[in-house]
């Protein structure tokens, strides 16, 4: 038997395959279809899926494998990013992204409701956002659909499910298995999906795929996770302390903890696996800002020409627009990216220097919240690529940067697929 993985990621859809005992097969990745209006269409997210699905069926070819003996599969997305949908799986509406913010509206009626603090709570929390597409609604929806639900319902042609890490910022309550009884009083919970753990069976493919894509009819799908998750689980032990920052075109922090940590206020939130916890929150910094200044081609010349043992005197805090989640949660905070120095090069580091400082006020939040400091962090994620940025990190985090040997979501997806596997 394979596992696969199916990573949703912010640029594009991976997948890989692994077999029962870990190793991997393959790996096939492939860009989101280009969006031609503001309004987002999550069935684009699907056609990406599919195209991605093919190029992994070919990338078999070359193996004594095939898509036929796959026969179990998880589904991780960028948490936070969802959408409504008829019973048939199609959007009523557009779809709204993880950083998708200003529902002050709806921030004001949870705020009537949820306890002090609450994750839910804000102008940017999933919640609100959910209450915000139930208003654009073009008709009568049936399932509210996070974006790892939403592609596990296609492949097994039913939605209404859901785990425990996608549904956090929603409300559900991880230590009660339970969706809190105030939430009726802002959202409809005929539309809320069923949570199960975290590699639990949702149900099988649907014949359709199965015949579409050529996977075993008894194929299954089971419960995934978040994209962040998903990374962590690639390639990082499951051992108290551990630590990974994946560093995409966002900036996400976890550390495996013995004990749950909440603190909404400054977007601080833990994330179950099993009987452990995974503290930590996601901030908006990251590689999209360095992309907005930069080439990749120009990241790597000017990265050749920094000295990382010589700090600037800038002081940066990198973002793309106003708005921040962890370690400071502000939906208004201003980015930070002046004076910028004739040199760019100077300008590149300044940026790393920030976002490893961002970085680095993560983990004390963490720490400060659980009382324990990361013993080991690992990196994943595009730039856990730049050794120069890692060593730059590494000097502002005082503790060295693992790289980890497999930091692909979509491998961290297949082995919550093999999590409960027995057969």
């Amino acid at each position: 038997m394979l596992a696969l993985g199916i990573d949703i990621g912010t640029s594009g859809v991976r997948t890989a395959v692994l077999d029962r005992d870990g190793n991997l097969i393959s790996l096939a990745k492939s860009p989101h279809v280009p969006q031609q209006s503001p309004e987002l269409d999550a069935n684009l997210w699907w056609d990406a899926v599919q195209t991605c699905l093919h190029a992994q069926a070919k990338a078999l070819e070359s193996t004594p494998w095939s898509m036929g003996h796959v026969t179990r599969i998880a589904v991780d997305g960028t948490s936070g990013t969802m959408v409504l949908t008829e019973r048939d799986l199609s959007p009523v509406g557009p779809a709204l992204m993880y950083n998708s913010k200003g529902f002050d509206d709806e921030a004001e009626l949870i705020a009537q409701h949820a306890p002090d603090p609450h994750i839910t709570r804000g102008a940017n929390s999933a919640l609100a956002r959910a209450m915000r597409l139930v208003s654009k609604a073009e008709r009568a929806p049936a399932h509210l659909l996070h974006q790892a639900d939403f592609i596990a319902a296609k492949l097994m042609g039913r939605g209404g499910n859901s785990d425990p890490n996608n549904s956090l910022k929603t409300g559900y309550d991880p230590e009660t298995s339970e969706w809190p009884a105030w939430i009726g009083e802002v959202f409809n919970p005929e539309l809320l999906p069923k949570v199960s753990p975290v590699g639990e069976v949702f149900a099988t493919v649907s014949r359709e795929i199965a015949t579409q894509h050529g996977f075993a009819t008894d194929a299954i799908v089971c419960a995934g996770t978040t994209d962040s998750i998903a990374a962590f689980l690639a390639g990082a032990p499951l051992e108290e302390g551990v630590a990974v920052t994946s560093l995409g075109s966002t900036l996400a922090i976890k550390m495996l903890s013995a004990k749950r940590v909440v603190d909404p206020a400054i977007g601080l939130y833990s994330h179950r696996i099993r009987d452990h916890w995974l503290v930590g929150g996601a901030s908006n910094t990251g590689g999209a800002v360095l992309l907005n200044y930069f080439t990749p081609d120009e990241l790597d010349r000017l990265s050749a020409l920094i000295d990382p043992n010589r700090k600037t005197d800038l002081s940066y805090y990198p973002l793309l627009v106003p708005g921040e989640r962890f370690p400071i949660n502000d939906p208004t905070l201003a980015p930070k990216l002046a004076p910028r120095p004739p040199e760019d090069h100077l300008f590149l580091q300044g940026i790393f220097e920030g976002i490893a400082e961002i970085e680095a006020r993560c983990y004390l939040a963490i720490s400060e919240k659980t009382g324990c400091t990361p013993s080991r962090i690992f990196s994943a994620g595009g730039g856990a690529k730049n050794p120069v940025w890692t060593q730059i990190r590494a000097g502002i985090l005082r503790l060295p940067v693992e790289i980890m040997k497999f930091s692909e979501a979509a491998i961290g997806s297949a082995k919550i697929a093999l999590l409960n596997e027995t057969s």
